[in-house]
């Protein structure tokens, strides 16, 4: 048995396969700690989206402090002498800034979003023009998806122009034109009645819904704006109820729809 331990399998091969394995273990256990403590203050704080995103990072972190560990001692094992190396780490530190500067740029900004609550994972942004959800947030990169499906991955660094739509309630607004003929009192009669149900049916609101009343009025028709404070990124959705909802009541009720007309001229 000594002899196997003593050889050069064991020590070149093996041994190192079993530093590989212990690191990974390792990992996985601290992970999994991280993941129990911070979901334990999730419960206490309401804040998900937040635990998330510090975990993405951390779960970077320490991935890459783990790999960095485990190569010094598998060649510490080797009898290479490690502190040598630790010693000259400065000057390397110093080249590789220099050869990698927007890798460190992004390690910065990726640190500075999380310490300034630009956005978290899950948050609907608008990034450099692109909008969409939050799915992934690393040192390095932040990945969001759009509503087709679509994922932009964009460097840290370049994160220039940051919209956070998710930071407060969404507003969902929808207009509504009838013909000017109508007895607008019986209309907004209907567009009350419509708004009750949906105070009491929909999902996702943040308050009453609320008539706005007229929004404008042209030669053949009026027009009226109904808003409702929604979740975050559930405006999209429930204005399209909304529409339905107070067109289906209106036309049932038999109010006229503005007609549109075409003027016909003769000439040469």
């Amino acid at each position: 048995m000594k002899e196997f331990f003593a050889s050069e399998i064991f020590i070149y091969i093996v041994r190192p396969v079993i530093y590989i394995g212990l690191a990974y273990i390792f990992y996985k256990v601290i992970t999994f700690f991280l993941h129990k403590i911070l979901h334990t203050k999730y419960l206490k704080n309401k804040n998900k989206k937040r635990v998330n995103t510090t975990l993405s990072l951390m779960n970077n972190c320490l991935k890459y402090i783990i790999i960095f560990l485990t190569i010094l001692i598998i060649l510490n094992s080797f009898g290479i002498n490690v502190s040598s190396i630790l010693a000259g780490l400065g000057i390397v530190a110093a080249v590789l800034t220099l050869a990698f500067q927007d890798l460190a740029k992004d390690f910065i900004a990726g640190i500075s979003i999380v310490m300034e609550d630009q956005f978290e994972i899950g948050d609907n942004v608008m990034i450099n023009g692109f909008r969409g959800d939050v799915i992934e947030m690393g040192l390095k990169t932040t990945k969001i998806k759009d509503y087709k499906g679509a994922v932009q991955i964009i460097s840290n660094h370049m994160i220039t122009e940051v919209t956070n739509y998710s930071l407060n309630p969404s507003l969902a607004e929808v207009t509504i034109s009838v013909d000017s003929d109508n007895d607008l009192d019986k209309v907004e009669k209907i567009i009350r009645k419509v708004m009750d149900n949906i105070d009491k049916t929909y999902d996702f609101l943040k308050g009453k819904t609320e008539l706005w009343g007229v929004e404008m009025v042209e030669r053949n028709s009026v027009t009226y704006k109904v808003v409702v404070k929604t979740k975050s990124g559930k405006d999209f959705d429930i204005q399209r109820n909304m529409r339905r909802d107070l067109q289906s009541a209106l036309t049932k009720a038999g109010i006229k729809m503005p007609q549109t007309h075409m003027e016909v001229r003769n000439g040469k």
